[in-house]
């Protein structure tokens, strides 16, 4: 039995946000609270949080909104710092939902290069890919627009395109099945049933149980910004499921 490398392992990292509570949303309001600031609130996204994923393991993250789940994802791939503990990660990430890591001031093609340079590609390695990327999120026409123009779904179906053909190591999927069209969901479920997925390590945020249980050897349950469960992907499906009733 081959021994099992751990691509990623996270130990007791947490995640707050200070926002501000900002009552004066009227110009009458701020005139007559100059002096009397808006009050700050403190969120915990993640509560204290330890996980270990393995080489090549595809594993899921089921919670309802608010729950915490693209938190975890965004502190995992390196979008938000941590605020405590220490993580350890072996190989190249991309976190797909709806185009975080993309600037939406640069043009699809740029987008593309920049992304590729992130993932540790040379420009010729772009270069050989670039169309293939264009044709699979279908924005051919749309490859010198800024992708501030474009619509959600679009933005979706060209980050997806960039990591299946770029090829990160490990990958953060969050809701990418939710968006675009039928057809394009299509494409997206035979990426995962082509050998394009063995050998990755993908982190799934789905809301559909079917994509879940189809796919993830093992499965987190969040609530309230803690991981409440992370084994046996049935049992957190079962959690699941009894937490929306």
């Amino acid at each position: 039995m081959a021994e099992k490398i751990i691509a990623l392992a996270a130990k007791n990292i947490s995640k707050t946000f200070t926002i501000s509570e900002d009552s004066h949303n009227t110009v009458k309001h701020r005139l007559f609270n100059l002096f009397n600031p808006p009050r700050k609130k403190r969120i915990e996204a993640l509560k204290m949080t330890s996980i270990e994923i393995n080489q090549g393991e595809c594993v899921g993250l089921l919670g309802r909104n608010g729950c915490g789940k693209s938190t975890l994802v965004k502190v995992l791939a390196g979008v938000y710092p941590a605020d405590t503990g220490y993580m350890k990660i072996s190989g190249t990430t991309m976190l797909m939902n709806l185009g975080v890591g993309m600037s939406h001031e640069l043009t699809a093609r740029e987008n593309i290069y920049v992304s590729g340079s992130v993932l540790g590609l040379k420009i010729k390695q772009v270069d050989a890919i670039f169309d293939e990327i264009i044709d699979f999120a279908e924005v051919r026409e749309f490859v010198d627009t800024k992708i501030k123009f474009f619509s959600s779904g679009m933005v979706a179906r060209l980050s997806f395109s960039i990591a299946v053909k770029a090829g990160a190591d490990i990958m953060f999927l969050d809701e990418i099945f939710a968006v675009g069209d039928m057809k394009f969901q299509e494409k997206a479920v035979k990426v995962f049933e082509s050998s394009w997925i063995a050998g990755k390590t993908v982190v799934l945020v789905s809301h559909s149980m079917d994509v879940i249980s189809r796919y993830c050897s093992r499965t987190g349950f969040m609530k309230n910004g803690e991981m409440k469960f992370f084994g046996d992907t049935q049992t957190a499906i079962k959690m699941y499921l009894e937490d929306n009733h």
